[in-house]
């Protein structure tokens, strides 16, 4: 496809939007309100297996510090998938890691989201292989709310979370009943469909499917650099679910089929007057998914319950960048029994044990001390004790103790303390230790998509941190509404680190996976403050600084390709009859360095959205990146793929410019 040819059917994309739009008149129609209720709170379940959400603020009875995004905040941006969910959440960023396979990273507290431990229903998920893409995998209209946790998180949930976790939950069958779909366009040519269905089969029985699929296969090169900006992508994602709900037994159980496929590279339009071959990047990924969670009350005076919850997985994993190929194969079982009392009032106890197991198969045409058939078996148990004095005071000191096959036993302390004098100030503290085990490539795929020559330290030790954290919430009444300020501050201190060390002592153009040998810390300070201004708007703004240093070489230096700092502005409003919502966000991306130790500048950027809601449906249409701004040059040395210079992951800022994008979302009650 040409160029010429492209462009003209983008601008008849973004022409067929505006004039849909332009059909939105408003009409006269009954109100209608949403709730986003996580449907945990109808069903009666352990209070510590889910977590209930609210639309998208922070909770004041809560011991941790938790941002609870919830549907009607999910719906303030087209949301395509997890990576795209956190547009308005001042604490998660989200950036593309390359500039080949599209791939998106999360960062919290300035850190890799490899340290955020990515649950799915408060089980651990999305771990090791299947990192490198996972913010593709989980679909927005699937999603009924997510939770962030800063810091030390509690030990029921493993000894993986080192700067926080992040907790999706699905649409449950149990709490719907209906058909719901979503269809999605953008000037891009990108195209997604989601269906799902669920049926209530008699008081205590329901079933729901859940379906998604992705296609987008144009070539864009805005930069005109021979290489598409954007890979061609096609995405066939399937969850089928059961639940079962009586007075004394809950029973959920959701399989999953998925099916991912990304190829980029140069263009062959491009490519007419070389003699070298095509540098072209596929990755295509197979992953199976079953999960059961099961809740029994075995007296439901005291919260006396007992939960049963099991999770297998299978990622297989083809990788292919230019000459370089990479597969991977990933197998995880994971089981977990909880108890849980409340003793009195005020105090209660949670008991339990873990056990988590993974096989890694690695191949690979890089000469590297890979671990072929890698077997890791952790068996845990762990303790947490909570005392509450109303909505005052609460403590919660937990500890767990754990024992790898790989690397023997390690204990995992954590506290959370909350102390709420007054209705308007909370205050929180938490600290707690974390450890992971790190897996170079498996992890950090995208990483391949350079001519640099891979090292990797065959004594990787396992991965050990400790995370302290303060934060203060006020809730102040100014002119008859409530302002919400909150301040916080968070540090983390690595005492083993896999260090991802760029041209090194090994020499330019190299890429080592190496022990931290020294310090590497983060300190994060943020501010934010929402405010209702008037009926129906409501404004957020947010600031955060960012010091994250490391150790490379003996020499302790700022980490590449993280932002000093980021501020953000969401501005929302829904007229007095909720059929129209207009929505804002602004974000200043602060300046950072690159490999070589040169400097990147601040930029901006800006999307909005309008949507009309109709009796049975919503129309929707925004932009991204409406400023503009992208990366001149966001591969090195494109021209020249075949060399050690070349690299497609520096990226720092978007690839893309300005896209718009229209989608239709529709609702049926009951089948």
């Amino acid at each position: 496809m040409n160029k010429t040819l492209l462009m003209s059917k983008k601008n008849t994309v973004i022409f067929g939007i505006l004039t849909v739009a332009s059909l939105c008149l408003p009409q006269p129609i009954k109100a209608q309100t949403t709730e986003d209720n996580d449907s945990i709170g109808q069903e009666h379940r352990l209070r510590d297996v889910v977590v209930k959400a609210a639309n998208g603020t922070r909770s004041r009875s809560r011991v941790e510090n938790v941002d609870m995004i919830g549907k009607s905040q999910l719906f303030r941006a087209a949301c395509c998938n997890l990576g795209e969910s956190f547009t308005t959440n001042p604490s998660v960023d989200v950036s593309y890691s390359d500039a080949a396979t599209g791939a998106r990273q999360i960062k919290l507290l300035g850190l890799s989201g490899t340290y955020v431990q990515m649950l799915t229903e408060n089980m651990p998920n999305l771990r090791g292989a299947s990192l490198p893409y996972s913010l593709g995998y989980v679909p927005g209209p699937w999603m009924q709310s997510i939770q962030v946790s800063k810091g030390a998180s509690s030990v029921k949930n493993g000894y993986e979370s080192i700067t926080g976790q992040i907790n999706i939950e699905f649409i449950k069958p149990q709490a719907t009943d209906g058909v719901r779909a979503n269809a999605y366009l953008d000037s891009d040519l990108k195209q997604e469909f989601n269906l799902d269905g669920s049926v209530h089969l008699n008081q205590r029985l329901s079933t729901a499917t859940l379906l998604h699929v992705e296609n987008r296969q144009t070539h864009h090169d805005g930069n005109d650099d021979g290489f598409m900006d954007m890979p061609q992508i096609r995405q066939y994602n399937l969850m089928h679910r059961w639940a079962y709900v009586s007075p004394g037994w809950i029973s959920q159980l959701s399989m999953r089929v998925l099916r991912d496929e990304r190829n980029g590279g140069q263009s062959a339009s491009h490519h007419a007057d070389s003699t070298d071959p095509l540098y072209t990047t596929a990755v295509t990924t197979n992953r199976y998914e079953m999960q059961w969670k099961n809740g029994f009350t075995l007296d439901a005076d005291h919260n006396t319950s007992i939960a049963l919850m099991l999770n297998g997985s299978w990622h297989d994993a083809w990788n292919e960048f230019g000459q370089t190929q990479y597969d991977v194969t990933q197998k995880n079982a994971y089981a977990q029994l909880m108890f849980e009392t409340d003793l009195t009032e005020h105090h209660n106890l949670s008991m339990g044990t873990s056990l988590n197991h993974d096989y890694f198969n690695e191949r690979s045409s890089l000469v590297l001390p890979l671990l072929v058939g890698n077997k890791e078996t952790t068996a845990g148990v762990y303790a947490q004790y909570t005392y509450k004095l109303g909505d005052m005071l609460t403590v919660m000191p937990g500890v767990r103790y754990d024992h790898s096959s790989i690397y023997g036993s390690f204990f995992t302390p954590r506290l959370h303390l909350k102390f709420s004098p007054s209705k308007v100030l909370t205050l929180r503290a938490s600290a707690g230790k974390g450890y992971r085990t790190p897996h170079a490539l498996a992890e950090n795929t995208t990483l391949l998509a350079s001519g640099r020559t891979v090292f990797i330290d065959p004594q990787l030790k396992q991965e050990e941190a400790w995370n302290m954290g303060l934060s203060a919430m006020l809730n102040l009444p100014v002119f008859g509404k409530q302002l919400e300020i909150n301040a916080e501050y968070y540090y983390t201190d690595f005492a083993n680190q896999m260090v991802v060390n760029f041209d090194g002592e090994k020499g330019e153009h190299t890429l080592s996976f190496e022990n931290l040998q020294g310090k590497s810390y983060s300190h994060t300070l943020q501010i934010d403050a929402t405010y209702p201004f008037f009926s129906g708007f409501t404004a957020t703004g947010a600031f955060r600084f960012n010091d994250v240093k490391c150790t490379y070489d003996g020499v302790l230096r700022r980490k590449p390709l993280t932002s000093r700092y980021k501020g953000l502005l969401t501005l929302s409003y829904k007229t007095p009859m909720e059929i129209w919502q207009f929505d804002v966000t602004g974000q200043l991306n602060g300046s950072g360095m690159l490999y070589d130790r040169t400097s990147y500048p601040a930029y901006l950027q800006l999307q909005a959205q309008v949507t009309r809601e109709f009796p049975r449906f919503s129309l929707y249409l925004g932009g991204e990146n409406l400023t503009n701004y992208k990366i001149s040059s966001p591969i090195q040395h494109a021209h020249h793929p075949w060399t050690a210079a070349f690299d497609a992951t520096q990226i720092w800022g978007p690839v893309n410019g300005a896209m718009a994008y229209i989608g239709i979302r529709l609702k049926i009650e009951k089948l």
